[in-house]
């Protein structure tokens, strides 16, 4: 058979779910050596004259059954192979599974075609095509995995085993001098034996403070040209560049959320950091955890699946019951000094209710002076908000003060400032309060500025940092300094604090979520992985078990104890969820459309707003396919439905009706 006989396959870029399958055409002869899969093409659509991008996906021979002529290819828009088989593969199978479409996961997967970048990068591949394929360059010196049996982490990896892996919670001093975390040393090091195996090693992070840990790590284990940086602040341009060296060969390829979907040539280890930090909750449909996807990517293409975390995820915890991941952890236990002002004695009730109890102000008078013994150094303060005072209420009953335009939370952006709506800016000059009538505000919460300069006044000359979204600061030096920053903001001290403040401990755990006794383990133990050896860690005004497991370091027995309570209750992740939001009648479309045999229960239609309800699907794991199945078949039906377009309004497309998401993590 000719090459012109061949019938490309061809995924269109569309987000229409009735278009989410693949669509023959033909290869022009003059297209034939260029129309290879992976490849960017342009076709034509049959309606209006209408052309539209896509990837094509394979080349098969023509169905003896088909009778009629194909449309042949428009064009092909680049002769790179942007879109590899794996990730096709992968993206095919995480669409299925969230009742959404490939496309969507390809837009994630396969960045904008740059084409002064393409072109340069094409001219390096053909003039010195052997230099890219694998590991030929001198790399610093070793960095071995340390802490751990000796060679029980690295056998496992070469093994390509599926690892729960418990790191060391402390700061190291790389040669240069620099400190990180000693789990960016261990996540490095394993990277880098992987890359000189001659596979790809995919580690995600999420967010920037992480990531640059993580390479000055790697800079100090591995060659320059082995590393591929792809997160979402470079440019378009630096991106593709990534991009494009993940495709030249076996690298390290480190990034944030979507960068489990790098293409790798080989893969041979997959890390997801922190895989309970709600920044690897994707946003964009079909909203595919970046844990999950590291899941099944691992489950197509082999290697080694590595889940670690300052705290055990939940998730991570049932897989480990399952016997699906292994459980390692390090040789000896590394616990922090914690105080729990909680548990002061029943004479001190002041230091009890106090934002900042007397054994917090002493331990942050004797890390700035000394007075201890220790080295004199910073002082980490952990608040729970940004801003000035963010959050007011009424002085006489408590009520959260509301923005009488709009409702929103009033708050105080500075000293003696007005107090303004925190969601439309107005000003709250005649504010009164709705139940009593009063006018007098109160602070709810002071927010890291205000702390700070409570702090100032309190140290006077003593130097006080402030850092978080407003004023980002990712390291600070050994000398004596007073560092308020939000959760999440905390920069790197060198050589590490001297005493670390954990305050608002009560107002974090007060969110309403399902997973917030978590994320207050979280984000506590990343301030306090920050302190010196030895150096305290006050925790403020929280008692109870949660306070008991982040002071003893219990933390992957809190991890178990919180999914043996979900099983009780048949909460995520011991069943899945999927939330179905849309006009009434779309939502029981869907609902109709499903096996009841196929649920535990349904949750709902609860009334969203005026026009949109919510209905969830709880459902056991042996039935995810088919509830997917059967959901994306009602939402294709749903959008292939004609509408009545309003009177006068030529070309009116309505909305769509129904949104679907499968494992939202805020769902409850």
């Amino acid at each position: 058979m000719t090459a012109a006989a061949t019938v490309a396959r061809v995924v269109l870029d569309s987000p229409l779910p009735q278009l989410d399958h693949l669509f023959d055409y033909s290869v022009p002869e003059e297209l034939a050596a260029q129309a290879v899969p992976g490849v960017r093409v342009r076709v034509p659509l049959r309606s209006a004259g209408r052309v539209a991008d896509g990837y094509l996906v394979e080349l098969a021979e023509p169905d003896d059954a088909f009778s009629g002529t194909l449309s042949p290819l428009e064009a092909v828009v680049s002769p790179v192979p942007v879109l590899t088989e794996p990730v096709w593969r992968l993206a095919r199978r995480l669409a299925d599974r969230s009742a959404g479409t490939a496309s969507d996961i390809l837009r994630l997967a396969v960045p904008p075609r740059m084409v002064r970048v393409e072109k340069a990068w094409l001219a390096a591949q053909d003039a010195d095509a052997p230099a890219a394929e694998g590991p030929a360059e001198a790399a610093p010196a070793a960095f071995p995995v340390r802490g751990y049996a000796a060679g029980v982490l690295e056998a496992a990896v070469a093994a390509g085993e599926r690892i729960a892996l418990r790191p060391i919670p402390r700061l190291s001093r790389l040669p240069d001098g620099t400190w990180v975390g000693e789990w960016a040393i261990t996540l490095a090091a394993l990277a880098t034996a992987t890359w000189r195996a001659g596979r790809t090693a995919i580690v995600a992070v999420p967010d920037h403070r992480d990531l640059e840990q993580l390479a000055a790590a790697l800079a100090a284990i591995a060659p320059a040209s082995a590393v591929v940086r792809a997160d979402a602040s470079q440019s378009n341009p630096d991106r593709y560049k990534g991009f494009l060296a993940s495709l030249s060969g076996p690298r390290i390829v480190i990034g944030n959320r979507s960068v489990v979907y790098a293409p790798a040539a080989r893969l041979g280890l997959v890390v997801v950091w922190e895989d309970s930090d709600p920044l690897f909750a994707e946003p964009l449909s079909p909203y595919v955890h970046t844990r999950d996807a590291a899941l099944v990517r691992q489950e197509l293409d082999g290697g080694a699946l590595v889940l670690s975390g300052l705290v055990r995820s939940v998730e991570a915890q049932r897989l480990v019951d399952l016997g699906w991941l292994r459980d390692l952890g390090p040789e000896r236990a590394h616990t922090a000094k914690v105080v729990l002002t909680a548990n002061q004695s029943a004479d001190e009730p002041a230091a009890r209710a106090a934002r900042i109890p007397s054994s917090a102000w002493r331990a942050a008078r004797e890390a700035l002076s000394g007075e201890s013994g220790r080295p004199r150094g910073p002082v980490l303060v952990q608040v729970a908000r940004p801003g000035y005072v963010p959050v007011l209420s009424c002085a006489h009953c408590g009520q959260a003060a509301r923005c009488a335009r709009c409702a929103g939370p009033l708050g105080q952006r500075r000293a003696g400032a007005t107090p303004s709506c925190g969601w439309c800016g107005a000003l709250a000059t005649d504010w009164h309060c709705e139940r009593c009538e009063h006018t007098k505000l109160r602070t709810v919460t002071p927010g890291s500025g205000r702390t700070a300069e409570e702090l100032g006044r309190a140290f006077p000359g003593t130097r006080v940092i402030l850092a978080d979204g407003d004023h980002p600061v990712l390291r600070v030096g050994a000398a004596p300094a007073l560092v308020v920053a939000t959760r999440g903001a905390e920069p790197i001290a060198e050589g590490g604090y001297q005493a670390v403040l954990l305050l608002d401990g009560e107002r974090m755990l007060s969110r309403e979520t399902l997973h917030v006794a978590e994320d207050c383990l979280r984000w506590w133990t990343s301030a306090a992985v920050l302190a010196a050896a030895g150096a305290p860690t006050v925790l403020v005004g929280v008692s109870g078990d949660l306070a008991r497991d982040f002071a003893t370091g219990r933390l992957v027995d809190f991890a178990r104890e919180e999914l043996t309570d979900r099983r009780q209750l048949r909460f995520p992740p011991a069943v899945r969820l999927a939330s179905v939001t849309g006009a009434a009648e779309a939502v029981d479309g869907v609902l109709k459309a499903v096996d009841p045999g196929l649920l535990i229960d349904v949750l709902g239609p609860a009334e969203v707003d005026e026009k949109s309800v919510r209905a969830i699907l709880r459902f056991e794991y042996a039935k995810g396919a088919e509830v997917a199945a059967a959901v994306r078949a009602r939402v294709v039906r749903n959008a292939t439905q004609r509408r009545r377009a309003p009177g006068g309004r030529p070309g009116y497309r309505p909305a769509p009706t129904l949104r679907v998401r499968f494992d939202d993590p805020e769902i409850l």
